[in-house]
């Protein structure tokens, strides 16, 4: 009789099996081995980053490789083969030129964000003084105000719209449109706030006998920053530089509007993506190509410095 009722038992829990669905099987194992849900969260998660993040580079290569004439209800795959594309942007318009002026720009704003950014993370780092906590946090609050914001008073104080006093004397401000100014000196107001943050946690860091020990050598604060303490802070410095140059390469709000988007009046790479448009038909087959020319350069960047720049990130957040 026991061993009718075990087998009853082991009959139930059997249907119990076979009435349940996947999903509820693979509930049951998950609570039984949790990795595996780990595992399923880690797979779902890189789905979502591999589709919402390679996607668009891949539909710019679809439409880069279609002929403009077939670009009309488009699927998942090129209608036809056209790499004569890659070429043919070059041809059109001098693209090189806007590439060119967007390296130039995003050097030349870099240094000065590093150069500055450092000084000010040394001073909010490595000393102590009332009301640095609210300073850091009113330099911070900059990086969050949207760039129309400065837009209008920049644009008068660039093209000579404003004037000037100095004491007794009132100049006109020079007209520096279509210049690298009006964009250089917008981008570093914009993106320094967060270097200085980044560089501010390294150098605070950094022990103190380090530099005592250069003071005692006869060298100045400044001499201590940049022979002791920026060296021993480059991942910091590789990061913050990184991530400005990537920042300014990408911009369009001033890029657009600071210059008459012309190569030769220092428009970047978005003047010269628009610049493909006719007055009468848009070849997004070349407007397609240019940006894929135009994101390499960063693709390869973060993909040679993504180890520094993730390491110099968390080092950054830990307080040794």
């Amino acid at each position: 009789m026991a061993a009718q009722d075990q087998g009853d038992v082991f009959e139930e829990g059997g249907d119990a099996e076979i009435r349940q669905g996947p999903l509820e099987r693979w509930v049951s194992t998950v609570i039984k081995n949790p990795k595996r849900a780990y595992r399923a969260m880690f797979y779902v998660a890189t789905l979502f980053f591999l589709v919402t993040t390679l996607f668009p580079f891949y539909w710019l290569l679809v439409l880069a490789l279609t002929p403009n004439r077939l670009i009309r209800d488009m699927g998942l795959l090129p209608k036809g083969f056209n790499p004569e594309v890659f070429i043919t942007m070059f041809e059109r318009v001098p693209f090189h030129l806007f590439m060119f002026n967007s390296f130039v720009l995003g050097i030349a704003t870099t240094v000065i964000v590093l150069l500055l950014a450092s000084l000010a993370g040394y001073v909010f780092g490595r000393l102590r003084f009332p009301g640095r906590t609210a300073l850091m946090l009113g330099i911070l609050a900059i990086s969050y105000f949207p760039p129309a914001a400065f837009f209008l008073p920049l644009f008068e104080l660039f093209t000579g719209g404003t004037d000037i006093v100095l004491g007794p004397i009132t100049v006109s401000s020079p007209d520096l449109f279509n210049t690298p100014a009006p964009m250089v000196f917008p981008f570093s107001a914009l993106f320094m706030p967060l270097s200085i943050f980044i560089l501010t946690t390294f150098y605070g860091q950094i022990p103190d006998g380090l530099e005592d020990a250069a003071r005692v050598e006869g060298t100045t604060r400044l001499g201590a920053l940049f022979r002791v303490i920026i060296p021993l802070s480059a991942p910091g410095v590789a990061t913050a530089g990184v991530l400005t140059f990537i920042s300014v390469y990408n911009e369009f709000f001033f890029s657009f509007l600071m210059n008459n988007g012309e190569a030769s009046s220092w428009a970047p790479i978005v003047a010269g993506i628009l610049k493909y448009q006719g007055q009468f038909d848009t070849p997004y087959n070349l407007m397609a190509a240019a940006s894929i020319v135009g994101v390499l350069p960063v693709a390869i960047l973060v993909i040679i410095a993504q180890e520094r720049i993730v390491s110099g990130l968390t080092a950054g957040a830990l307080k040794e």
